[in-house]
Order: structure tokens, then C-alpha cells, then sequence
């Protein structure tokens, strides 16, 4: 059974050329459930001091209140736990990843949780996973030296253990499926 996790990041709805393009990719992938996660209907929130702190706190030894800091983060993570494939649709503003899905990073991003710190080095816990990315750009090409969107968001996905990351550009994606 293929389980997608459908994350769209994009502020547009309309005229969202990410949106689009995951919803093709969707399609596509055909998969038997699907997980989704809209960043701009369900905003997230930022991290904060109690978060930070609640992270580091051993699962056993966490108070009511921390289990309740880190409940969100708790269910993000299930939910890329539980797929097969993670499809993000990621637009580029201001030559950077919108702040909807930063956020999405910084909640899924726990040690002892998604990556672990080892003598060698950390490493990522979500393994067998791959990602498929539909970046946006606007004209920027993706990989361009101001392209800081989706070398930061493939970094953190191979950091959480997700080493197999297929980035498209979401405009030759919609493009294809046209032709």
C-alpha cells in the first residue's frame, strides 16, 4: 500500500503553480491513502523557547504541559512516519522556501525523534522514504546561485534520513502534462 503525505505550502490558491503541479504529481503517484497537510489553510506555528526546551526532555521524563508543547510536532511527524512518499509543493519567495514550510521544518526536525547524534555524526531516522518536490521559482532557475529553497529543503530532508529527493520544476511538470 502507497501512502502519500500532500504538502502544499504555497499562500495561492487560484493561480498556485505549485499547487498544481503536486496535484498532477498526485495523480500520478496514484497512491491507495493519502495524507494531506495544506501550510496556508492550516497554518503552523513558530518555535519558541518552551518548544526548544520541551524537545530535549526524554520522552519518559516529559510533563503534562511538554507533551502538550510538542503534540503538534508529534502528529507532523506521524504523519511523515506513516507515508511512503512525501509530495511537497514549494513555491520560492524572495529566493527562499515560504515560512509555512519552515515551520513544518523546524516541527519535524527532533532529535532522538527524526535524526539522532551519534560519535560520527547525526543521522536520520526516516529512512525508505523518498520525496518528490515541485518548486515554483517565478523564472528563478532551480539550482541558480540565489536558489536557496531547495538546497536548504533537500538538506534537511536527507538530514532527517529521507535521502531519496526527486525535485521538479513545477512549471515543466504542468507543461508535460499538458503537452
Amino acid at each position: 500500500m502507497t501512502t502519500v503525505l500532500h504538502i502544499d505550502a504555497s499562500a495561492a490558491f487560484d493561480n498556485s503553480v505549485s499547487r498544481a503541479a503536486t496535484a498532477r504529481l498526485l495523480a500520478d503517484l496514484a497512491p491507495e491513502k493519502v495524507i494531506t497537510r495544506d501550510l496556508a489553510t492550516t497554518p503552523l506555528p513558530q518555535i519558541d523557547a518552551a518548544w526548544i526546551n520541551a524537545r530535549l526532555v526524554a520522552q519518559d521524563d516529559l510533563t503534562a504541559t511538554e507533551r502538550e508543547i510538542l503534540a503538534l510536532s508529534d502528529t507532523l511527524i506521524a504523519e511523515v512516519k506513516a507515508a511512503d512518499v512525501i509530495l511537497i509543493g514549494m513555491p520560492m519567495y524572495n529566493f527562499g522556501m515560504p515560512a509555512a514550510l519552515k515551520a513544518w521544518i523546524d516541527l519535524i526536525a527532533r532529535p532522538k525523534v527524526t535524526f539522532a547524534y551519534t560519535p560520527d555524526g547525526p543521522v536520520g531516522l526516516l529512512e525508505n522514504k523518498r520525496a518528490v518536490v515541485a518548486v515554483a521559482t517565478g523564472g528563478v532557475p532551480v539550482g541558480a546561485p540565489v536558489d536557496f529553497a531547495t538546497p536548504h529543503l533537500t538538506q534537511v530532508l536527507n538530514f532527517i534520513g529521507i535521502k531519496d529527493v526527486d525535485v521538479q520544476v513545477a512549471a515543466e511538470v504542468i507543461a508535460d502534462k499538458a503537452a
